[in-house]
């Protein structure tokens, strides 16, 4: 009974964003892809309580084609690059500003996170020139599956499968599978242990 509600509710869904994806698309025509997917997010991100998380998901499945199965995107939270690619059982937070990002299945990505476009998304070597004008390049990030992102971190280089990231940190290397980093810049505090092998300290 309770698998049957939710496919009636993801339906009704569907349904009711589809006049958003279609504004989406009238935008972009106008304004370009990336600014258009950024503003109708926004909008979509205000819709609140269980009906906003289930009116982003409809979305968002259109948009990418996903299934997005038992995702949760909470109240806020907004998206600026139209690539993104979000796994299934992915929870994310309030008020989190995803770039171009791919996000690994059943990550827990808590409120207030940002996941940038690379560490690249602005130059600033020509004094003459404001940093705004300045050429720009948009990288994807990488989270890896089952990974737990803190409140209030800052993603800005991949992140392997099943970390650990403390509220707060600022990650601006790599981090290999299993590591529990915290800081700004984040930096690896010890290992979870995987696969058999014993936590590893450091």
């Amino acid at each position: 009974m309770k698998m049957t509600i939710k496919r009636i509710v993801s339906v009704v869904m569907r349904v009711l964003s589809l006049p958003v994806l279609l504004i989406y698309r009238l935008e972009a025509l106008c304004v370009g892809e990336m600014k258009a997917f950024g503003m109708v997010t926004q909008w979509v991100s205000l819709v609140p309580g269980l009906t906003g998380e289930w009116f982003r998901r409809a979305f968002l499945q259109w948009h990418t084609g996903l299934r997005l199965e038992d995702c949760c995107i909470s109240f806020g939270t907004t998206f600026s690059d139209p690539r993104v690619v979000i796994g299934n059982g992915v929870y994310m937070g309030r008020s989190c500003d995803i770039g171009y990002a791919e996000i690994g299945e059943n990550c827990m990505i808590g409120s207030s996170v940002h996941i940038l476009s690379g560490l690249k998304q602005h130059s600033f070597d020509d004094l003459d020139t404001p940093i705004k004008d300045q050429p720009r390049e948009f990288s994807k990030v990488t989270i890896g599956e089952d990974t737990w992102i803190g409140n209030g971190a800052i993603i800005a280089t991949d992140v392997g499968r099943k970390c650990i990231i403390g509220a707060g940190a600022v990650v601006v290397k790599p981090l290999p599978d299993y590591a529990i980093a915290v800081g700004n810049p984040a930096r690896i505090v010890r290992y979870r242990a995987g696969r058999g092998e014993e936590t590893k300290r450091y």
